[in-house]
């Protein structure tokens, strides 16, 4: 796959999870399932933290860690700070791939525990992470009484 399908099929999963994001109010941000789960809020940022965390930290190394990276939910109090949180990570994403970017793919980057991968390996990992936490968002709108987007 090259890039410019990668990012089309990032850009379909992302615009499902803000439809899903759409049908809340700011105050059901905090949602969680149960005590010890991730709020919806939370996984929000969790999936803004990670995406910018895999590529800032081990594709760029612009960022030595992992906090560096990563996003406080008390900052993101509202359904679209949210979605501008995610917009912004994933643009500097995107923005990284848009010049040769299946040349790019193809590049390795070492793991800090390790394995050589390219750049290819770190998109998909993270895009199957997104699918996964957006899975988890739907749910809980189940368990608010909303119906989740189509996939």
């Amino acid at each position: 796959m090259n890039a410019q399908e990668l990012f089309a099929h990032w850009r379909d999963v992302r615009q499902g999870l803000n439809q899903a994001l759409d049908q809340l109010q700011n105050e059901q941000l905090a949602f969680r399932p149960r005590e010890g789960l991730w709020s919806l809020r939370e996984t929000v940022c969790h999936i803004a933290g990670t995406e910018n965390s895999w590529f800032r930290c081990y594709v760029t190394r612009e960022l030595s860690s992992w906090e560096e990276a990563d996003f406080n939910p008390a900052d993101y109090l509202g359904v679209e700070e949210l979605k501008t949180l995610l917009a912004e990570v994933h643009a500097r994403i995107e923005a990284m791939y848009a010049q040769d970017g299946d040349r790019k793919l193809k590049e390795m980057v070492t793991l800090p525990w390790g394995p050589q991968v390219e750049h290819e390996w770190v998109a998909w990992h993270v895009l199957e992470h997104e699918i996964h936490h957006r899975g988890e968002i739907y749910l809980m709108l189940g368990l608010l009484g909303m119906e989740a987007p189509d996939v």
